[in-house]
């Protein structure tokens, strides 16, 4: 291998597989730095159309189940087992739902190489009462590995398409954060880097309450004028919510990163958690019939964020303290009326 990175994908969903074409078309143009003969993406084995999805993924280097109509390259290879993916791995990609993570955690324990590092893609925060973690901090404590950031106005289908569109990684060290960027960064996949790893994650986790809101208003009809407010009172709840309970924030994460404000724009006007609740509103379906129904195995995380940022300001007493928070929470989880979104804020 001599000294070269060995990339691993830990994910294979709409954004994982999107984020895997990247990186096995990035480690054959930079051969000096990747191992390049394979990128193994771990798969969680199910059936597609009377076959195993691994079996479907290999033989026709295209993810028919999460990311139909694009090609992968010949050297991203799915693997069911995921010891067997990250096996000799110095640079893992997490990018699953963050429902997953601490099970997928729980797998890799004492078998990844200490030399390695991540990065996490993961939306969403951890929350155990009163304590709440970054998914980075998550990884980086139970695998004894430095792990970074990413997080932008990524929507998967566009990212794979090659359409022109920009993120952010938030690094440990300046030094991963060029690698990462190696792995990343194409003509139209532009990737900016910041000393930030708790801002970036954060604001990936933060906006899906937002895009939540956005729907809601989306459903309600009330428009333009309607889901700017939201996005401008949003972006600012995200960024009050970082300063207040996390250190060394930096300011420029919100106006002018695309975690930040990009982010917000692109999830508000079209990404899966706008479309649902949007729908939640004019089909009156419950969130988890909508999500079986519209995201074809993908998962609805705003909803499930803006639970976990619940409990934690209850348990900090600062219920109140961020109201489209709030709102998101009692609407989506304790049956206020929708209509009520825009009272109070």
């Amino acid at each position: 291998m001599g000294g070269k990175e060995k990339v691993a994908v830990i994910g294979s969903g709409n954004w994982g597989s999107a984020i895997a074409r990247l990186a096995g078309l990035n480690v054959s143009k930079h051969t000096d730095v990747f191992e390049d003969s394979k990128v193994p993406i771990w798969v969680f084995e199910e059936d597609f159309e009377g076959k195993k999805l691994t079996e479907v993924i290999n033989e026709s280097h295209e993810n028919k189940k999460y990311l139909p109509g694009i090609q992968l390259p010949e050297n991203v290879v799915a693997i069911p087992d995921i010891v067997e993916a990250v096996k000799d791995a110095t640079a893992l990609v997490f990018v699953m739902p963050h429902q997953f993570l601490a099970k997928t955690l729980d797998m890799l324990e004492g078998k990844v190489s200490k030399d390695a590092k991540a990065i996490t893609l993961i939306k969403g925060v951890d929350v155990k009462g009163a304590d709440i973690h970054i998914f980075a901090d998550v990884i980086e404590q139970r695998l004894g590995i430095s792990t970074s950031a990413l997080s932008g106005a990524n929507i998967a289908n566009e990212v794979a398409k090659d359409t022109f569109s920009e993120t952010t990684i938030g690094y440990r060290t300046e030094e991963d954060g060029k690698l990462w960027q190696k792995l990343f960064q194409t003509p139209n996949f532009r990737v900016q880097l910041i000393d930030d790893v708790a801002g970036v994650s954060l604001c990936g986790a933060l906006k899906n309450i937002v895009a939540v809101a956005a729907g809601f208003v989306d459903g309600l009809g009330y428009g333009d004028n309607s889901k700017a407010a939201i996005m401008r009172i949003g972006l600012l709840e995200m960024k009050h919510f970082c300063q207040e309970f996390f250190e060394d924030v930096k300011e420029e994460s919100f106006l002018q990163e695309s975690a930040g404000i990009a982010d917000v724009i692109t999830s508000c006007l079209g990404g899966r958690n706008k479309r649902v609740a949007e729908a939640f509103v004019k089909e009156k379906k419950p969130f988890d019939v909508l999500e079986k129904e519209m995201l074809k195995g993908q998962k609805l995380q705003g909803i499930h964020t803006a639970k976990d940022i619940h409990i934690f300001l209850k348990e900090k007493d600062r219920l109140g303290a961020y109201p489209l928070f709030d709102k998101v929470y009692q609407i989506s989880w304790e049956d206020l009326p929708v209509e009520k979104l825009t009272e109070g804020l």
